[in-house]
């Protein structure tokens, strides 16, 4: 099933935040339509950067290709600015759709962009937004990859401008809405409500927007739901603690430490496929 039938009205699609090949890998093999690739975590697992417009076109396609291409479902991509002007926008849309992607993200910031929970974002004028999103229509070779457009407004000029862009973005052809850093549920439903096409809510735990539940979102109206940063804080949190102990006691042995099974590991990387063919190639 496409993404576009899966973010049927009424309907609601969780994507988890990935950002390298084990968390791709374990989210691929959970069930869920969509996996997002967050420009946060991606750039921090990869480069040990701030998500400040600081990761290249050339790394972050590179990214795309292995995720999308180590894994079975629809990956969803952020892409920032489209890393420039027009033409850059052309080539990104391009390259991701090439690289596998099933979506990509494009947001209305000047560049160097900023993290969209953090303060100081300011956005390009809405008539080059509206370019940028027609560019990327026109350089897309199939209509099942959508084009999500994010406004970072909210935060700067207030929900009202926020909505003006969104609508903008509609009519340029966005495929997805996302109006990014709304701070009350009473924006997020006046957001859903403003628009018939899907509207994607950005779930950031400690971020600048209200952690709603699933059937929350649902009966908001939002169609589309990404955790950018469930994954990468999670593994933030369970390094801090082991490598902690390790530290304090000199050996893993005896702290109680959540570890995955070395075994699983094993079969999540595919290593027996390894044994398999060296076995069927021994001498």
């Amino acid at each position: 099933m496409s993404l576009r039938a899966l973010m049927a009205p009424g309907e609601l699609l969780i994507a988890p935040g990935v950002f390298d090949m084990i968390s791709a890998k374990i989210a691929d093999r959970m069930g869920f339509g969509a996996l997002y690739m967050t420009g946060y975590g991606t750039v921090a697992s990869s480069l040990g950067l701030p998500d400040a417009g600081l990761a290249s076109y050339t790394e972050m396609v590179g990214r795309v290709a292995t995720i999308a291409g180590g894994t079975a479902t629809p990956v969803i991509c952020d892409a920032d600015t489209g890393f420039g002007g027009l033409l850059n926008v052309d080539r990104t849309v391009r390259g991701y759709e090439a690289a596998g992607a099933a979506a990509i993200q494009i947001e209305d910031q000047v560049f160097p962009k900023k993290c969209g929970h953090t303060p100081g974002r300011e956005v390009i004028p809405v008539e080059d937004m509206v370019r940028k999103i027609r560019v990327a229509r026109e350089a897309r070779t199939s209509a099942d990859f959508l084009i999500i457009a994010r406004t970072d407004a909210r935060t700067t000029h207030g929900i009202d401008e926020a909505l003006r862009r969104a609508e903008a973005f509609a009519r340029a052809g966005a495929d997805v809405l996302f109006v990014e850093s709304p701070e009350s549920e009473a924006e997020m439903r006046q957001i859903c409500a403003s628009f018939d096409l899907p509207c994607l809510a950005n779930m950031v735990e400690g971020g600048r927007t209200p952690l709603m539940t699933r059937e929350e979102l649902r009966q908001i109206g939002y169609r589309l739901a990404i955790f950018p940063a469930t994954g990468f804080l999670s593994v933030a949190a369970v390094l801090t603690k082991a490598y902690g102990a390790l530290r304090e006691a000199g050996s893993s042995k005896g702290q109680g430490l959540e570890l995955f099974p070395f075994s699983e590991m094993n079969t999540l990387m595919g290593f027996e496929w390894v044994w398999a063919f060296d076995k069927a190639h021994a001498e």
